[in-house]
């Protein structure tokens, strides 16, 4: 059976290890193991504990059980994430799997709600390779200047009569979109839809195949689609549509998808965990993509949790935004990638504590006349790397100031937004890899390596030079 060993506040657990890499066959079956938890807190607390752990179903596409991660990278080397899970063997008190990720509750603690004391809790899951033997879980935090310490132990016998082995999948109809071989050497994404009638599945059909081949336009995944599967589980929704609480629309969605989450009015998240963990494992996967049914802005994209984007824009102005919206997304959530933007509005009152670098690789600081892109930074090219960022912030205050009932508002909002774009590229070091201050939701104090990139400007400008490195180095992780 599995025993809680610890779920307390700033719980410290001293461990020692071995640091040499586990053979996949030696340590774990060819399947799939998933443990969920509740994770609550405030700002400064949180407490796990835990709710439940799976033999995860067999996929009927391919007739088997089958964990789709890497057999060969099983110990986390990204150094991505604000909480790494680590297994350990209690056999041999060998570390023999960990992975980086981010959460819900981890963006929440950064929000007035949390600082203000009002406790919440949030189910999440992880999962791993499904052991052979009795295993130890941890799960870790970053603190604020970026050291990993453990906050909640338990002990899973995976022959436990207390593992759940039942098929939670239903009837739902599962596709392969794009398959390019075994899940274990591949990066797999399902795709899901929300908010999606039974009458509407012909639209979530069309809608998976136009982002799809939108993801393989976009470098670096254009140069590497044959890394990636594809897959589809089609979810109806008793109703169409999401809720969007500002404008009391409230709809019975099958994932429970809704805008302004976290009071951010286009921030779109989801906070039923187990239903999309469950409807999910119908197939392989190592990404979670849910597209909403609505033609109004907004996503969200969580480190190896899942990404939203809403599924399609109505009117010349705006018929690209959900184009950039899907890969910008996924930026954050496969590869780790943080905002670079800093002159919108977020829910977010101290994401990036002053003065400490943060794991996101593509926001930094310069300490000492460098930052951690040094290496792509071509000589003669300075640190801090000037720029016009005072006339380019008074563009951007002109846009926040323009009336949004006027009839022109989109025209206007339009030429401002071309005059940026210009003023970008009419910069000395357009197209070189610098330290750009203005990043990460701060206006002073983080920077970017890049003038313009999906992940800074609300365009359909391509990833930087240091995103798509960071990209295709997550690319490998999985399928190298």
């Amino acid at each position: 059976m599995y025993r809680k060993i610890a779920s307390t506040t700033f719980l410290l657990v001293l461990m020692t290890f071995s640091a040499v890499a586990a053979d996949f066959d030696t340590f774990f079956m060819d399947k799939t193991m998933r443990v969920d938890y509740y994770h609550t807190g405030i700002k400064g607390e949180e407490i796990i504990s835990l709710d439940a752990v799976y033999e995860e179903p067999a996929c009927a596409l391919l007739g088997k059980q089958l964990w789709s991660g890497s057999k060969v990278n099983l110990i986390d080397t990204l150094n991505l994430g604000k909480y790494l899970l680590k297994v350990i063997d209690t056999r041999t008190n060998q570390m023999i799997y960990s992975r980086g990720f981010c959460s819900i509750f981890g963006e929440w603690q950064t929000t007035e709600e949390a600082a203000n004391g009002i406790y919440r809790s949030f189910h999440e899951s992880v999962l791993l390779p499904y052991p052979k033997r009795q295993v130890q879980v941890i799960i870790a935090n970053r603190d604020k200047y970026n050291k990993f310490y453990d906050i909640f132990s338990t002990t899973i016998d995976p022959e436990s009569r207390f593992v759940n082995r039942e098929s939670h999948v239903g009837n739902l109809k599962s596709a392969k979109i794009m398959y390019n071989g075994d899940p274990s050497v591949k990066v797999d994404i399902v795709i899901l839809g929300d908010g999606y009638a039974e009458a509407e599945m012909d639209r979530f059909r069309e809608r998976v195949r136009h982002y799809t081949k939108l993801l393989f336009t976009e470098e670096p995944f254009k140069s590497r689609k044959s890394d990636f599967n594809i897959w589809s589980v089609e979810v109806p929704s008793i109703d169409s549509g999401i809720d969007q609480p500002r404008q009391n629309i409230w709809k019975n969605n099958a994932l429970g998808c809704s805008y302004n989450s976290m009071d951010s009015p286009r921030y779109v998240l989801t906070y039923e965990n187990e239903a999309i963990r469950n409807i999910a494992s119908a197939v392989p996967y190592d990404q979670i993509y849910i597209l909403v049914n609505s033609n109004r802005y907004g996503g969200g994209g969580i480190y190896n949790l899942y990404s939203t984007c809403y599924d399609k824009d109505e009117g010349e102005q705006t018929s690209w935004w959900s184009d950039y919206v899907f890969v910008h997304e996924f930026g954050h959530a496969f590869g780790g990638l943080g905002d670079e933007y800093y002159t919108s509005d977020v829910a977010y009152s101290e994401f990036y504590p002053q003065g400490v670098d943060p794991w996101e690789p593509n926001v930094g600081i310069v300490a000492n006349g460098t930052v951690k892109w040094a290496s792509m930074i071509k000589k003669g090219i300075p640190v801090p790397t000037p720029w016009q960022k005072s006339l380019y912030d008074s563009l951007s205050t002109a846009i926040h100031n323009l009336d949004r009932s006027r009839s022109d508002y989109a025209d206007q909002q339009k030429q401002i937004s071309e005059q940026m774009h210009e003023l970008l590229r009419d910069q000395k070091y357009w197209n070189h890899v610098g330290a750009f201050e203005g990043s990460g939701y701060a206006s002073e104090g983080l920077y970017r390596p890049y003038l313009d990139c999906r992940m800074f400007s609300k365009s359909l400008t391509g990833f930087c030079p240091v995103c798509a490195k960071s990209i295709e180095t997550v690319i490998d992780f999985y399928t190298r």
